[in-house]
């Protein structure tokens, strides 16, 4: 691969992303909306270019493009603030071709699928979204598609499920951890016996890229799951007994996350995303297993812990 620019390169996952290539020596253009957060994150790294940028702006993504030769997409959105996925996504495409850019891949989620209707999704799974948030997804992702069809760039889709990690304290799991660490109770939404999976977000950075660096990839959907199913009661057990202490969490259904929305927008934002853990939505990735080979999947224990001692290490010790 050539130089690179990471949309969205101080979330979790683009910095994930930009791991990687500051360890591969790939010269990599950190994009987003904060210069202070990019200098933070990537002002120490040798092969960064710190660019920030309004992607909802034309002229501004345009030159946050030019001169690249492949955008990983990573902007990450506030629930209330999902509608903007296939605007920004537009921009960004618009951008690509006005200065040439061949190749986009978009880190995406599973919210396009909708509810499951098998075990395990597999990227044939129709997509269907019921709710606002999985139709904005699918409209982002299919938005990459047809530039893809049209000949204007090739693009690429690659499907995560949550996840969790350094940097990632906008996800449902890190909250938790922390509560954990901090000796309170952890929250979760929804059931909390049904199967979850999650990502450790240090993980996800090599596949994207070695996906994106294989042209026989684009055109396509990629799917990229956890280490492996458990009950949502597992990992939060999993996450008080690395601290030393008993689980003690909460649960939030529909009927306190609506009481609760009448007076907090995020909560009134979870309520119809509730069927994930109702009726979850599991990764079949084989298909990039196959064209990879197995990557590295962190266990939830060693994540956990990893975890903890970044959480420890930005903070200080709990």
């Amino acid at each position: 691969m050539q130089k690179v620019a990471i949309f969205g390169a101080a979330g979790a996952i683009g910095q994930s992303v930009a791991a990687v290539l500051e360890a591969r020596g790939i010269e990599f253009r950190a994009v987003g909306r904060s210069r202070q957060k990019l200098e933070q994150a990537f002002g120490a790294m040798a092969h960064a270019e710190i660019f920030p940028a309004d992607l909802s702006e034309g002229r501004s993504a345009g030159s946050a493009a030019r001169g690249v030769e492949t955008i990983i997409y990573c902007v990450g959105l506030p629930y209330p603030s999902h509608s903007l996925h296939p605007a920004l996504m537009r921009t960004t495409l618009e951008a690509a071709k006005l200065v040439g850019v061949p190749q986009v891949v978009l880190s995406s989620s599973v919210y396009g699928y909708g509810v499951p209707r098998t075990a395990r999704v597999a990227e044939s799974h129709p997509r269907e979204p019921h709710t606002r948030k999985g139709q904005y997804r699918k409209q982002q992702e299919d938005l990459v598609m047809a530039a893809h069809a049209e000949g204007a760039i090739q693009g690429m889709i690659v499907r995560l499920p949550d996840f969790y990690g350094p940097n990632s304290d906008l996800s449902l799991a890190n909250p938790m951890i922390r509560a954990a660490l901090e000796g309170k109770t952890a929250n979760w939404y929804g059931p909390v016996h049904s199967l979850h999976e999650f990502v450790f977000t240090p993980d996800a950075g090599p596949v994207i890229l070695d996906l994106a660096a294989r042209p026989e990839c684009y055109g396509q959907a990629w799917n990229f799951g956890g280490p492996e199913a458990i009950p949502t009661v597992d990992f939060i057990t999993r996450i008080y007994r690395a601290v030393g202490r008993a689980p003690k969490y909460r649960v939030m259904g529909a009927a306190l996350l609506k009481l609760a929305g009448l007076f907090n927008r995020d909560a009134r934002e979870v309520v119809e995303m509730l069927y994930l853990q109702e009726t979850p939505v599991i990764l079949d990735d084989s298909k990039l297993t196959a064209k990879l080979g197995a990557p590295h999947k962190t266990s939830y224990e060693e994540g956990i812990r990893l975890t903890l001692e970044w959480m420890r290490g930005r903070n200080g010790s709990v």
